[in-house]
């Protein structure tokens, strides 16, 4: 396996904002950036526990200036919700300050927030959540929650 080229950005996740091979914009993609048989990105290949999962086999960057189409999006996980906000502008869903919050996105990588519960004295994650305008997520700030492997060891898992 090759170490990381300095050209490109870290491993993590990303939304197209063009094409890039057969990848379409507007996607929910994992960038990885070294390996064999180069960098690429990979598509979501499902959700666990509201984190998405990707493909074994991804789209190899072709050409290194296809990188400037790739926008990072905050990674998934367990946020405190740092000052109050309404999910967007018709204020459907007010969010109080404080609260344990799970971030997810879907594939066209629209941020999703899932409020989890305590049942029988143990977190629960709903599978279900509510859209937030991406620029509500500064609001947010991430909670140092180990994971335990999964993606961070293995980005198609």
């Amino acid at each position: 396996m090759s170490s990381p080229d300095p050209a490109f950005p870290p491993c993590g996740l990303y939304r197209t904002l063009a094409a890039i091979g057969e990848v379409p914009a507007g996607r929910l993609v994992y960038f990885h950036n070294h390996g064999d048989p180069g960098p690429g990105i990979y598509l979501p290949s499902g959700w666990k526990g509201n984190r998405a999962e990707f493909h074994a086999h991804g789209q190899v960057l072709a050409d290194p200036e296809s990188i400037r189409d790739l926008e990072p999006v905050e990674p998934e996980g367990l946020y405190r919700v740092a000052e109050p906000f309404h999910c967007c502008e018709k204020e459907c869903r007010l969010y109080e300050e404080d609260a344990l919050v799970q971030l997810g996105y879907d594939g066209l990588a629209n941020p999703i927030l899932f409020v989890p519960e305590l049942v029988d004295g143990m977190v629960a994650l709903p599978e279900r959540g509510a859209r937030i305008d991406r620029d509500r997520i500064a609001k947010l700030r991430p909670l140092g929650v180990p994971t335990g492997g999964g993606r961070d060891a293995d980005p198609t898992h």
